[in-house]
C-alpha cells in the first residue's frame, strides 16, 4: 500500500502518504494529510491520493501563501508575458485588493466559498475610500487575475485543482459599440483639422490601428509611395512616469497594412509640418524618428491623446464615442462595404477571423440581407420571376 491510515481521535483521521523518492536527494518521502469525518471517507481520500501519485498529478502540502504566490506570479509570469498596462493594473489589483483579502492564507486552503465570499464583500464594501462597493465590471476584473494566476498554480503542481474555476463571477452589461457612419466620420474629422491630432486621428479612423500601436509607429515603419504601415511593436506607458517599446503581443498583430491614398496623403502632409517644426529647432526628422510626438521627438501620452479625444469628440457633437471607437468604426465601415471580414480581421490584427464575427455580428443582419439581393442580381432574378401565373 502506498499509504497509511490512522484515527487521531473520533471523526478525525490522518493519512501518512509514499509520495515516492525526492529527485534531487533520493530519499523517499512522506507526506502526511488530515481528513475529517467517517472512516470510509477517509479511505477514499486515501484511494484518490494514491492515485494522484501513480499518475503524476498529486501535489504535495504546502505552506505556500495566497501573497507569496500572487507576488511570486507577477515577478515571473505576468511581466515577462504580459502587456506592461495589463500587468501593471494587474499587480495594482492585487497590492490593493486580493493580498490584503488571501494574502496570510494558504494557498491550499483558498476554496471557491472564501472566493465567493470576497466578490460578495468588494460589491458591497470594496471602495478603498468607504463610499460603498465595486462595480460588477471591476470585481470581474478581479475574478480573471485571481483564475489566471490561480491556473498557473495548478501547472506548476502547487495545488491540484483550481478552485475560481467552481466560482460565479459578477455579471455586467457590456457598454454597447459605438461607430462613426460615414458622414459622422467625415464631419468629426473636418472638426479636428485645425488641430495637432488630426493626422493621428484621421490614421486611427483610416487603419483601425490600437492607440498603442499607433503611438509606436516611427517613419521607417511606413512606406507612403507604396501605401503600407508595418505594425512591429507597441508603446505603454507606465505609473514610474517609464515608456515602454514592446513587440506586439501575438503574431497576428504583428501585421502588414495597407494605407487608404487618402491616409498616405495625410501622413506625407504631416512629415512635412513635422519637419519644418523641426527646422526651426535645428532638429531633424530621422527615419527612427515617431510620426506622431513631442516637438523634440518624445513620446506622446497615451492618456492625453484619450482625454484629448474625449474633448473634441463632445465639442463636435459626439460625446458617446471613445478614442477605441475609432477602431470599431473602422472596421464597421469596412464591413458594410463589403470587405470580406477575413480581411477585416487581418487590418485589426485579430488572432482569428472567428473573434471579428463575433465583435461585429451587430453588422451582419445588413450584410446577410444584401448579399440575399446581390445574388438574386447577380444571377439575374427578379421577384417577379417566380411568381405563377393566374388564370
Amino acid at each position: 500500500m502506498r499509504g497509511t491510515l490512522k484515527q487521531r481521535s473520533p471523526g478525525s483521521w490522518t493519512i501518512i502518504l509514499d509520495a515516492g523518492r525526492d529527485p534531487s536527494t533520493g530519499k523517499r518521502r512522506q507526506q502526511w494529510h488530515t481528513v475529517k469525518g467517517t472512516k470510509r471517507e477517509a479511505e477514499k481520500r486515501l484511494a484518490e491520493l494514491v492515485h494522484q501519485v501513480d499518475t503524476g498529478d498529486y501535489s504535495s502540502p504546502s505552506k505556500v501563501t495566497v501573497g507569496a504566490f500572487l507576488e511570486r506570479w507577477l515577478t515571473d509570469y505576468a511581466w515577462p508575458n504580459l502587456s506592461p498596462e495589463t500587468a501593471q493594473a494587474y499587480q495594482i489589483m492585487a497590492e490593493k485588493h486580493l493580498i490584503p483579502a488571501f494574502g496570510s492564507i494558504s494557498l491550499q486552503q483558498l476554496t471557491p466559498e472564501r472566493i465567493q465570499s470576497y466578490y460578495t464583500d468588494k460589491l458591497a464594501n470594496g471602495r478603498r475610500d468607504g463610499r460603498g462597493g465595486l462595480s460588477a465590471r471591476t470585481v470581474r476584473h478581479h475574478h480573471r487575475l485571481l483564475h489566471v494566476a490561480l491556473e498557473n498554480a495548478v501547472k506548476w503542481r502547487l495545488i491540484q485543482r483550481n478552485p475560481a474555476d467552481a466560482v460565479d463571477a459578477p455579471k455586467y452589461r457590456r457598454r454597447e459599440m459605438q461607430a462613426f457612419d460615414q458622414d459622422e466620420l467625415n464631419d468629426f474629422l473636418e472638426s479636428v483639422k485645425a488641430t495637432e491630432y488630426h493626422p493621428l486621428f484621421y490614421t486611427l479612423l483610416f487603419t483601425g490601428l490600437r492607440r498603442s500601436e499607433a503611438l509606436a509607429l516611427r517613419w521607417q515603419d511606413v512606406d507612403l509611395d507604396f501605401g503600407y504601415a508595418s505594425v512591429v511593436r507597441t508603446l505603454h506607458h507606465l505609473n514610474d512616469k517609464s515608456f515602454v517599446f514592446q513587440e506586439p503581443k501575438t503574431d497576428h498583430s504583428r501585421r502588414m497594412i495597407a494605407l487608404p491614398p487618402s491616409a498616405a496623403i495625410v501622413l506625407r502632409q504631416h512629415r512635412e509640418s513635422q519637419r519644418a517644426q523641426r527646422l526651426m529647432i535645428d532638429l531633424p526628422v530621422t527615419e527612427a524618428d515617431l510620426i506622431f510626438a513631442h516637438l523634440d521627438g518624445t513620446p506622446l501620452l497615451p492618456h492625453s491623446i484619450t482625454q484629448a479625444w474625449t474633448r473634441l469628440a463632445k465639442k463636435a457633437g459626439y460625446p458617446h464615442i471613445r478614442l477605441h471607437d475609432a477602431r470599431h468604426s473602422h472596421a464597421t465601415l469596412m464591413l458594410k462595404q463589403g470587405v470580406n471580414p477575413k480581411i477585416v480581421s487581418e487590418r485589426l490584427g485579430h488572432t482569428s477571423v472567428v473573434i471579428t464575427l463575433d465583435t461585429y455580428s451587430h453588422v451582419l443582419p445588413g450584410l446577410q440581407e444584401a448579399a440575399a439581393l446581390g445574388f438574386d442580381e447577380g444571377v439575374g432574378r427578379t421577384v417577379h420571376d417566380d411568381i405563377p401565373a393566374t388564370s
